[in-house]
């Protein structure tokens, strides 16, 4: 029983302390507010507000995304991702181009290219990246709605 406790104590520590690591290694974690003055969309409205969080957790890392359409619903999607190369659905709604999936890959400290996904097919691929002094987050996108349209937009988000 002891041995056990011993183990079980060891292994939460663990757990903890590689997500701490996590959380100061990468540049993403924290809480961004989009800055709609200085972004850019084309093809898709500019949504009123967005909020995004990531939070370390394990060896992953959530991303939460909140706010406000530009026709004034509410946006609310979250997934859980790896830096791993492999799809992480989307639980929400109101994902770019209806995704319902997402990749993600570390290029650099500071950089992660995504691509997200409906139904298999790829509706939107982007660049994110963080400045050197961690306070701006500016992701690039370019993708395709339901009607086959082309989307982009350079969203700049502020680290709150």
């Amino acid at each position: 029983m002891k041995r056990l406790l011993v183990f079980a104590t060891v292994v939460a520590l663990s757990l903890v302390t590689s997500g701490l690591l996590l959380a100061q290694s990468d540049s993403d974690i924290g809480t961004w507010k989009l800055n709609v003055a200085k972004s850019k969309y084309v093809g898709v409205q500019a949504p009123k507000s967005q909020t995004r969080t990531y939070e370390a957790q394990g060896d992953a890392i959530k991303i939460s995304r909140d706010g406000i359409a530009a026709d004034g619903s509410r946006v609310s999607y979250t997934n859980t991702i790896k830096y791993d190369g492999k799809d992480s659905p989307i639980s929400g709604m109101g994902a770019p181009n209806g995704a319902d999936t997402e990749t993600v890959k570390r290029i650099d400290a500071n950089t992660t290219t995504y691509t997200q996904k409906k139904a298999g097919k790829v509706v939107q691929t982007g660049r994110q990246v963080v400045s050197k002094d961690g306070k701006v987050m500016t992701t690039t996108s370019k993708g395709t709605d339901a009607q086959g349209q082309p989307t982009s937009s350079t969203a700049v988000y502020d680290k709150q």
